[in-house]
């Protein structure tokens, strides 16, 4: 499926009512929602025919450490642990589903460990989602406290990744 057609499909959702849209053609499948700030998400799969039976893992339940804090923090004060027990800090979440990667290649070492200084701009690890690798950045400067996806984990829209404290 091209990119012309996901636009058109892209549009046609926000210009209706629909929260999701699905489509298959052949063996790709395009699956269309609405996000809370009005965006879209896009994730592409090929179909497997012959998959072998597995049991499937629990749902997680969607964890959002990007809800406004009631009062202002005063400056240079740690944030508060986020939901699901993850350290005090600033949480980086997934910004699209895919497969992450801790490295740029498998023999290559890691972007980030735990302890590590980074500044806002720096490579925290990519995500493959379509065939394309997507560099995952710091959005803030700090230490990683916790690294909380493994390498060649799938990862979900908004999946808490790091915190940076």
């Amino acid at each position: 499926m091209d990119l012309r057609k996901i636009k058109k499909l892209i549009d046609l959702l926000e210009e209706s009512n629909l929260a999701e849209l699905e489509i298959k053609e052949g063996e790709e499948v395009v699956r269309l929602s609405r996000v809370p700030k009005g965006g879209v998400a896009v994730s592409a799969a090929p179909v497997v025919a012959h998959a072998p039976a597995t049991s499937a893992p629990a749902p997680r339940e969607p964890v959002h450490a990007h809800a406004p804090a009631a009062t202002p923090l005063p400056p240079g004060a740690p944030e508060p642990a986020g939901a699901g027990g993850l350290p005090p800090g600033h949480v980086v979440c997934s910004p699209m589903v895919g497969t992450f990667y801790a490295a740029a290649t498998p023999e290559a070492a890691p972007f980030v460990k735990v302890g590590q200084t980074v500044k806002a701009g720096d490579t925290l690890g990519v995500i493959e989602a379509m065939k394309m690798f997507n560099q995952i950045e710091a959005d803030k400067a700090g230490t990683i406290v916790a690294i909380l996806v493994e390498n060649g984990q799938p990862v979900e829209f908004d999946e808490p990744m790091f915190v940076i404290g």
